[in-house]
């Protein structure tokens, strides 16, 4: 069904709030969230109130003289995001079915409070600095690349640092998981992936019911969980200097997997923690977009069709600003990749290549045959993500 200037919609049920900058859409039946500027909260107010599309265009032109106005479009943009419930009164069919219910609400909000609130806050901000005092002041607790390898046996430190580093990232999604439900907010966990590294991922889509000032500490919950883990293992390795064995390995590794993700966390070319954060302080949102096509558009070869970037007007410096960081973020993953990743496999090829050259009773043959088998599982697993990726794109 077409939609004219003679048309009357009716919306499905919204909820708008003042965000810091524009307005932030809630749609409560299938609790997805756009942002849009004042003249589109003032259209939407007047659909709902019944008045004609083509009316509504003139009211706006009449209150948004440099505004440039096209009703129609912006009528189809509502009905493309399944905003719009009937055209004349006849009822539209969805496409897509409704979202389902998040998970994770069987944990009160009193309980997730007790690990979020003021007094809290305050401790995880002290921890942060302890801990950025302790590595100053005891350079040698800064992870090493060989901290990964705590058994001689490959084949071992494999599973072991798989399912710690699973301990750790699942320590780190429940700090998120209990300050979404500090806000009575419902979430889930999920599985995805960034680069090369399978991930978990707290759902937080519905932090867009709270106030702005309201949403950063969420973000940082998880990093508060990886402050307080630090904390122990840095502790523990200065309290108990001549431990050896698994608890000395175990700590050692607890700093090198917790080091390294908080560095991650700057990698802004992916949707890191502190990148929701930088979204939210600058109240400019979509920037990893809109900066990728800023990008784009600076090199002919890479241009998109379309060649344009929508972004509103008062975010291009936002948007130039997060560009910068964009390219930093790059710089430290190639830095971490040159100064930890290349050096692990380098140690660990001089520690398994020897064992092809035993003979097939040998621990050492086998270590080495399962090791590399494990790595071309995973290596072929990579491949097919990003394989489905792109071919969905």
């Amino acid at each position: 069904m077409g939609i004219s200037l003679d048309s009357h919609l009716l919306l499905v049920p919204i909820v708008i709030r003042k965000d810091k900058k524009h307005y932030i859409i809630e749609d409560t039946l299938s609790g997805d969230f756009y942002e849009m500027p004042k003249v589109c909260v003032d259209a939407i107010n007047l659909i709902n109130q019944g008045e004609q599309i083509g009316e509504i265009e003139r009211t706006l032109k009449n209150n948004y003289p440099t505004e440039k106005i096209d009703l129609l479009d912006f009528a189809e943009q509502l009905l493309e995001l399944e905003l719009v419930d009937e055209i004349d009164g006849v009822k539209l069919e969805k496409k897509q079915p409704l979202k389902e219910g998040s998970g994770v609400l069987w944990i009160p909000p009193k309980f997730g409070q007790l690990f979020f609130n003021k007094f809290t806050y305050t401790v995880y901000v002290c921890l942060f600095v302890f801990n950025l005092v302790l590595f100053i002041n005891h350079p040698s607790l800064f992870p090493h690349h060989k901290d990964i390898f705590v058994f001689d046996i490959m084949v071992l430190n494999v599973i072991l640092w798989m399912t710690f580093t699973f301990i750790l990232v699942l320590i780190h999604e429940l700090g998120h998981v209990l300050a979404m439900r500090a806000h009575n907010l419902p979430t889930k966990v999920e599985v995805s992936h960034r680069l090369f590294f399978v991930v978990l991922e707290t759902d937080m889509s519905s932090v867009w019911k709270l106030a702005p000032k309201d949403r950063n500490i969420l973000f940082l919950s998880g990093l508060c969980f990886d402050t307080v883990l630090l904390f122990i293992a840095l502790i523990s390795q200065l309290m108990f200097p001549n431990i050896t064995g698994i608890t000395d390995g175990l700590m050692n590794l607890a700093i090198f997997d917790i080091v390294m993700r908080i560095i991650f966390q700057f990698c802004f070319y992916m949707k890191t923690d502190l990148y929701y954060v930088f979204e939210n302080l600058s109240g400019c949102y979509n920037l990893m977009e809109n900066a990728q096509q800023k990008i784009r558009n600076q090199f002919s070869f890479l241009k998109s069709k379309k060649g344009e970037e929508i972004v509103f007007l008062d975010e291009k410096k936002i948007v130039f600003l997060y560009s910068i960081f964009y390219f930093l973020g790059v710089a430290i993953t190639i830095f971490l990749f040159f100064k930890y990743y290349i050096p692990e496999i380098i140690f660990a090829g001089k520690r398994l290549l020897p064992g092809f050259g035993h003979k097939p009773t040998s621990l050492a043959f086998w270590d080495a045959a399962v090791f590399s088998l494990q790595v071309g599982i995973f290596l072929l697993l990579l491949l097919y993500s990003w394989r489905k990726k792109y071919t969905q794109k």
